[in-house]
C-alpha cells in the first residue's frame, strides 16, 4: 500500500491531550484506533511528543492576570497561553497508554526550550529553531509524510505546512486527527490544502 519512502508521523498522542487531560482535544482518544492500525501498515513510524519544562513561557500560569487561551506578545510573535500541560516526566506528558508505539523508529520531543513554544515537528514557534526532523528524514530517504494525531488546527497544521515548505509530500489522515477548533481554527484545513497537503482516510490503506 505504501512504498519504502513513506512514513507515518504521529503527532502528540499524549495523555494531556486526551479527554480528562490538562489540555484535552475533543474526541482526541478517537485517533488511537486508526493510528494503531496504520502503524502496522507503514514501513516507517515516527512520533512526536510535547515535552515542556515546568513553568514554560506558553503556560498561562506564568503570566499573572492572564488565563488559558488568552494571547500575549512574545519576542517571536503572538502566543496563545495554555493550561500547564505535557510537563516533562509527568503522567500527562506520557504517550497515551493505548498507543501501540513499539515500532517507532524515532521520537522527536519538542517544546523543551523554556521560552519558545513549539507546534511544528520541524520548527519551533520562533520559526528559526529546528528540531532536526527534516535532516533525519532526508538522510533516510523518506519523502512522503502521512500525518495523524493531535491537534489538527495547531500541531498537525504547522507540521504539515513546514513539511511542505521543506519539500516533502504530505497527506493528512482525516479520521486519525482531531482539532481543538476554538474560534473556527479548523479553517486550517483550507490553509493546508492551499499548500498542497492532501487528505485521505485510513480506509484507503489496507
Amino acid at each position: 500500500m505504501s512504498d519504502n519512502t513513506d512514513v507515518l508521523l504521529v503527532v502528540d498522542v499524549q495523555n494531556d491531550f486526551l479527554p480528562g487531560g490538562a489540555l484535552a482535544v475533543p474526541d482526541g482518544d478517537a485517533v488511537i484506533g486508526p493510528v494503531n492500525r496504520l502503524a502496522k501498515l507503514f514501513p516507517h513510524l515516527v512520533l512526536t511528543q510535547d515535552w515542556h519544562p515546568p513553568g514554560h513561557a506558553s503556560f498561562a500560569s506564568r503570566h499573572p492576570g492572564r488565563k488559558a487561551f488568552d494571547t500575549v506578545a512574545m519576542p517571536y510573535g503572538e502566543q496563545v497561553l495554555w493550561p500547564d500541560h505535557c510537563v516533562q516526566g509527568t503522567p500527562g506528558a506520557a504517550l497515551a497508554a493505548g498507543l501501540e508505539a513499539e515500532r517507532a523508529e524515532l521520537v522527536i520531543r519538542k517544546g523543551y526550550h523554556p521560552d519558545i513554544d513549539s507546534y511544528s515537528a520541524f520548527l519551533e514557534a520562533d520559526r528559526h529553531t529546528r528540531t532536526g526532523l527534516a535532516g533525519y528524514l532526508r538522510e533516510r530517504g523518506l519523502t512522503h509524510l502521512f500525518l495523524a494525531g493531535l491537534a489538527t488546527d495547531f500541531c498537525i497544521r504547522w507540521t504539515a505546512l513546514d513539511a511542505r515548505a521543506a519539500g516533502f509530500e504530505v497527506t493528512v489522515i482525516e479520521d486519525a486527527v482531531r482539532g481543538i477548533d476554538r474560534n473556527g481554527t479548523l479553517r486550517a484545513w483550507a490553509e493546508m490544502e492551499r499548500a498542497g497537503v492532501r487528505r485521505a482516510t485510513s480506509a484507503a490503506f489496507a
